[in-house]
């Protein structure tokens, strides 16, 4: 690609559903890319844009050749610039609103002088509406699904589910634990899997519930995509993918992208960041005056939320397990309310905790203090937890997130579940388990085991490689000339 002209050269628009743990693995996708000869325009919302540029510094998305970021608007009120949006108005924002200015600046950038045109799009799986732009343009795409394999087909699920009636539920007693036993047709490796593992948004009586519909119409959009990008690897999730693989046209497993876009030498595409929060060092400098494989790591992500008295039942069985952790509390972590930790909590851990807003999680995980982590088993922190060869306690919250724990616990046998309904003796027990208990070691070495897989999937000549090489052949290059 070296002799290309700046007119020949691919330029790919890649556009992530508008929260932190989409835009992390798409950023990752357009930098190799980029690497690889695309000319990147990556498109966030304005809200988030605003909250890139102010979390990583007014400049930071600057210098950069070939690789520009642009906005659309979400249409939503402006909110606290630190606060995750509200999800289900951003769903239906999205799907209704964000057609028409994405076209636009298609058409801004094909009529730009500066940069070549638009000559495919990578857009996220639930923006589907890019699909229809690459129509429109007549230009290749592919959807990418930045969650589990798993997730996806569970999310294929609950389509089904409504299809047969099943879903919306008939009424508030079938949100229940008992009835969420029940059991569905799942694979034909794993023959059956249970209501509450399915996507939270299967629990429902309402047959207007926004996410419930999103869910649907994306998974419909995605049954006539020409290409789908999973961020994850074949030997992991083999059951699952075997059953997408009979309902989509074509599969690319491209994962983990954040382990394939830390093999990029080029420094300065490197360092470009998407944390929508300010990253403190501060954990990564404690971390380093602690012994190896003691200190449980608890993060539950971008947008779980909780209510003040589970975030109390977490502290308390953290305190009560006398174990040293290193705990992230978003100011938006706590419903309606500030995440206000009780006093006699943080003086009796004062010694052997650190508390912070955000961090570098990769960093985290990667760190040799790090026994165990403490998720809600979201599909980047479980990818990041796995390559890092770090043990799971899980607190499943919100969209795929509870398939992604079944899996864990499971099928790979790396991680505990806690009930929903959290209390602190639990919390203490699980994580006493989880740091010195045999299942714990138990789980250690299989996570280990995942990590060499892993590695295999993204060294050079892997199946990741090989993917990411036949996606940019078959599809995103569909329509260029050899050069």
């Amino acid at each position: 690609m070296g002799s290309a002209s700046k007119t020949d050269k691919p330029h790919a628009v890649c556009i992530p559903y508008p929260s932190q743990g989409h835009i992390n693995p798409m950023l990752s996708l357009a930098k190799l890319l980029h690497h690889t000869g695309f000319h990147i325009t990556f498109v966030n919302t304005e809200y988030n844009h605003r909250r890139l540029l102010r979390s990583r510094g007014p400049d930071s998305l600057d210098g950069l050749l070939d690789f520009q970021f642009r906005t659309i608007p979400d249409d939503l009120p402006f909110s606290d610039a630190n606060s995750t949006q509200d999800i289900p108005l951003l769903c239906q924002s999205t799907s209704k609103n964000c057609l028409a200015p994405f076209c636009d600046l298609i058409s801004q950038l094909n009529s730009a002088a500066d940069v070549p045109p638009v000559s495919c799009i990578v857009g996220d799986a639930v923006m589907s509406f890019s699909m229809l732009a690459a129509n429109e343009f007549k230009i290749p795409y592919a959807l990418f699904w930045t969650a589990s394999a798993c997730g996806y087909w569970g999310c294929m699920c609950c389509r089904e589910l409504v299809k047969q009636g099943l879903v919306p539920l008939k009424g508030e007693s079938h949100i229940t634990d008992e009835y969420l036993e029940n059991t569905v047709e799942w694979t034909d490796e794993i023959k059956s899997i249970r209501l509450r593992d399915l996507p939270h948004f299967l629990r429902t009586t309402n047959s207007d519930d926004i996410i419930l519909n999103f869910n649907n119409q994306q998974m419909e959009r995605s049954l006539e995509a020409s290409a789908i990008i999973i961020n994850t690897y074949e030997s992991l999730e083999r059951d699952v993918l075997n059953s997408l693989s009979s309902i989509l046209s074509s599969i690319y497993t491209i994962g983990p992208l954040h382990l394939l876009a830390n093999q990029i030498e080029d420094q300065s595409l490197r360092a470009l960041g998407s944390n929508l929060w300010v990253e403190e060092p501060e954990c990564v400098e404690w971390l380093n005056s602690k012994e190896p494989n003691s200190i449980v790591y608890v993060n539950f992500g971008s947008i779980t939320v909780m209510t003040p008295e589970q975030l109390i039942e977490f502290a308390w069985g953290l305190a009560d397990s006398e174990k040293p952790f290193l705990w992230i509390i978003r100011s938006d972590i706590v419903v309606g309310d500030s995440a206000i930790l009780p006093p006699e909590f943080v003086e009796e851990t004062k010694d052997r905790s650190m508390i912070a807003r955000w961090c570098c999680q990769e960093k985290v995980l990667n760190h040799p203090s790090i026994g165990g982590f403490l998720t809600h088993s979201g599909w980047n922190s479980t990818l990041e937890s796995i390559c890092a060869g770090k043990p799971m306690i899980s607190w499943p919250f919100f969209a795929e997130q509870q398939t992604n724990c079944r899996y864990c616990c499971t099928e790979w046998g790396i991680g505990m579940e806690i009930d929903s309904n959290v209390k602190r003796n639990e919390v203490e027990e699980l994580v006493r388990e989880l740091m010195d208990g045999e299942k714990g070691k138990k789980m250690k070495e299989n996570v280990m085991n995942l990590k060499i897989e892993v590695e295999e999937a993204c060294n050079r000549g892997g199946s990741a490689y090989k993917n990411l090489d036949k996606l940019i052949d078959e599809v995103l290059l569909s329509n260029m000339k050899t050069f």
